[in-house]
């Protein structure tokens, strides 16, 4: 828990960013068709508008719920200037069902895929399974975006192989990684379950820094990265300091330099629309706003990578998937 604070709420963590104006900023998305996953709210709401204003062919907006996302598209599309085509799709990550539906339903309207933000998640939760009896953080966060990726995946390769294609894949990861138990704790789903909900937020927010990286080693045509949203001055805390007295006092200070939701999007927005393809290290972890952390243990470990990506693969295989 210390090691998670000090990262939180120390402005050194944040040093090294780069200046961002989604507006003038983001790259014409003309041609383009994006797929972003909880976009119905917060975070998500905020990058889909922000992308809806760079004239894309298509948005899928996946949320479980159809009345929040029929609103957040109907509020979207009252924001922006010009009609973009932003489609719903229902989708449950805690399901693997409904994840195969809500891949066939996108195949179903489209060719090609070019952005993915994988955004959905859930933090700080009382216990709980998902359907493949994973622990319902790492299961919705990391294993349901796992499968719904591999599911895409050969859309997203395919529109790569196209002339001067730019597919990219953005994990919305977190500080909360330094919560994470020992590695070989997410490899056995007893032991997981048995850690406290902060540990267990952190396995599924570590999961995603190795997804992304090692993405990015096996299918290099594919930009991925994990990012960081920063501090968000929203209710989503609260839940880890109702739970832990120390985090409550050392919390504190984010309010000095806490950012607002549409601030909150700036980096997931950079990586995946606003950064020149050329100026983003493949499997890299980024703070905001396009600040490389280097020295992240999760995304500069192959082998945990590896053994993280076998390991899921072996899981989604005992249910046929």
């Amino acid at each position: 828990m210390a090691a998670f604070a000090t990262a939180l709420v120390n402005p050194c963590n944040y040093i090294g960013g780069i200046s961002f104006n989604p507006d003038n900023d983001i790259q014409d998305l003309t041609g383009k068709t994006i797929l972003i996953t909880g976009g119905n709210a917060g975070l998500g709401k905020e990058t889909t508008l922000q992308l809806a204003k760079h004239n894309p062919e298509k948005i899928f907006l996946c949320a479980r719920t159809e009345s929040k996302a029929q609103d957040a598209i109907q509020s979207i599309q009252a924001a922006i200037s010009t009609k973009v085509d932003i489609t719903w799709i229902p989708l449950d990550l805690t399901s693997r069902v409904s994840i195969q539906k809500a891949t066939e339903s996108f195949h179903a309207q489209s060719q090609r895929l070019d952005i993915l933000i994988l955004n959905a998640g859930i933090m700080a939760t009382p216990p709980g399974e998902t359907d493949l009896g994973h622990e319902i953080q790492l299961g919705t966060n990391h294993t349901g975006h796992f499968l719904l990726t591999k599911l895409l995946l050969p859309t997203l390769l395919k529109t790569a192989e196209e002339p001067n294609s730019d597919v990219r894949v953005v994990s919305l990861a977190s500080v909360g990684h330094n919560l994470a138990p020992s590695f070989s704790t997410f490899l056995d789903q007893e032991k997981l379950k048995k850690v406290n909900t902060n540990a267990r937020y952190g396995a599924s927010k570590a999961a995603n820094i190795l997804f992304a990286a090692e993405l990015s080693r096996r299918y290099p045509s594919i930009t991925s990265v994990s990012v960081h949203p920063g501090i968000i001055l929203t209710d989503l805390y609260n839940s880890i300091g109702q739970r832990t007295p120390f985090f409550s006092v050392t919390s504190k200070p984010m309010l000095l330099f806490g950012s607002s939701i549409p601030q909150g999007a700036y980096n997931s927005l950079w990586a995946a629309a606003g950064a020149k393809k050329e100026d983003i290290v493949n499997g890299a972890y980024y703070v905001p706003v396009g600040n490389w952390k280097r020295d992240n243990k999760y995304a500069s470990s192959a082998d945990m990578g590896k053994q993280l990506w076998d390991w899921t693969e072996m899981e989604l295989a005992k249910a046929n998937l």
